[in-house]
């Protein structure tokens, strides 16, 4: 398996760099979105389209504790990897003892209370009464495995701090393949239904945690100790500052999640938040290969911010805006043309079927393809929303790496699904996706090139 130094980061040529970066984890984000296709395809397929709606409503919650590890993960990394361009590897190894201790202890206690008050928590997060067995069923069992996707999002991302994107790629393609394994050995084969859709899913966390400890005990640059994972006031605070920002951006997505299953159901019904569920699997897997190059970007600009390389800086920038917008209106053209193959995989109209499950599959073939096209209609610009909020986190900016991770959302489509409904129905739902897409990158364009022209400043004759 090849290996990246960190060193590598401040020396290659970026765009070969970056493809190195990119690539791995791009696979990784395709084999994790191909599991959560085969998965969601599984239940529409095996159980029904009411199942989608059920693993809808639950995302949510086991998202948000799951992103908990996200946050730490990339904030926490950014200090990591400024550390290590700095050559203060000290630093780097406290930072991430510091990272697993909270990860494990913000993560555990937010299990235990879902847990505790999960009849409470289903109502909450909208699951209505002909699925709510489904979800309440799906949500403890993967409520169980919590702690370990937790602390696998984290360590992955200082797995590709450390300039080793090909073992955080492994990472997610493992648990990924497992999960489709076993989604079809104890779905369709044992016949377990939704028990065997969420055993599958925490087994495959546990193949994804396995994986990463054993990358920590034998191949990583940053060996823990007993004294590395004593919390100290002065890391916490730093790593607290940074991972503030993907929480936020994360917990925006959570809250996001919850409005929309309430908003469409109150507006729809329950085959509209199936329709949504199918939207965001697609989302995920369209849109791999520019996430691929958004998380591969960050350890480049962190690490060459840190040497106060600025030029390369700058050139990680354009050449990151310039693959991933190329890549963004590939997958445009794609799914503007092809929506109903997307979304005929994740629901069966096979006769076999009970009548009741035959009809709701046929309906929400019916609804769903306007809906996709209406949502990615503003794909090809997201590219500069996403490296331009990852550029202000990657170099240590805490505030406006927050306010704009939270432009999408929180300023733009969170309003807008609580505005637009009320007159269009359902369709307001599925325009504001576009429109925030829009107003979030021309505001986020402006602050990227503002701060690149004070911040970056080159010497003369560069």
């Amino acid at each position: 398996m090849a290996r990246i130094s960190s060193e590598a980061l401040g020396t290659k040529p970026i765009g070969k760099l970056l493809i190195q970066q990119a690539v791995p984890a791009s696979i990784g984000i395709l084999v994790m979105s191909l599991n959560m296709i085969v998965d969601t395809a599984f239940l529409g397929n095996w159980i029904g389209g009411l199942a989608i709606s059920a693993v809808q409503v639950v995302i949510p919650f086991t998202f948000f504790i799951g992103a908990i590890g996200l946050a730490i993960g990339i904030g926490g990394s950014s200090v990591l990897s400024r550390a290590l361009g700095s050559g203060d590897r000290d630093k780097a190894l406290r930072v991430f003892g510091n990272q697993t201790t909270l990860t494990f202890l913000i993560s555990g206690s937010l299990a235990l209370i879902g847990l505790i008050f999960q009849d409470f928590f289903i109502g909450f997060l909208g699951a209505e009464e002909s699925f709510k067995d489904y979800a309440l069923i799906y949500y403890r069992i993967v409520l169980y495995g919590i702690v370990m996707l937790s602390m696998s999002m984290m360590g992955n991302n200082v797995i590709r701090a450390e300039g080793k994107p090909t073992f955080a790629m492994v990472a997610m393609i493992l648990p990924a393949i497992g999960n489709i394994f076993l989604d079809y050995i104890l779905i369709n084969v044992m016949g377990y239904g939704m028990e065997g859709a969420a055993w599958a899913t925490f087994i495959s966390y546990a193949i994804c945690f396995g994986f990463i400890l054993w990358f920590f005990i034998a191949k990583s640059e940053l060996p823990l100790n007993a004294e590395c994972i004593k919390l100290k006031k002065s890391i916490v605070n730093e790593i607290s500052g940074l991972s503030f920002v993907t929480l936020a951006r994360q917990g925006t997505i959570a809250v996001l999640g919850i409005l929309l299953n309430n908003v469409l159901g109150n507006y729809g019904d329950e085959l509209d938040i199936a329709s949504y569920g199918i939207i965001r699997t697609v989302l995920m897997f369209a849109l791999f290969p520019v996430i691929g190059v958004n998380q591969g970007f960050m350890p480049i600009a962190g690490y060459n911010y840190g040497a106060e390389k600025f030029q390369r800086v700058r050139e990680s920038i354009n050449t990151s805006i310039t693959y991933g917008g190329i890549l963004a209106i590939i997958i445009f053209l794609i799914i503007m043309v092809f929506p109903h193959q997307f979304i005929s995989i994740f629901v069966s109209t096979k006769t076999s079927l009970d009548p009741e499950t035959l009809a709701n599959n046929k309906e929400i073939l019916q609804r769903t393809p306007s809906a996709l096209r209406i949502v990615f209609l503003a794909t090809p610009v997201i590219i500069v929303q996403l490296i331009g909020s990852a550029y202000f986190q990657s170099i240590g900016k805490v505030v406006p790496a927050l306010l704009l991770s939270l432009t999408k959302q929180g300023f733009f489509l969170i309003p807008l699904i609580l505005m637009l409904p009320p007159f269009l129905g359902v369709l307001g739902v599925w325009i504001a996706f576009p429109i925030a897409d829009v107003l979030s990158t021309i505001l986020t364009g402006y602050y990227l090139n503002r701060e690149v022209r004070k911040t970056l400043v080159l010497p003369k004759g560069i």
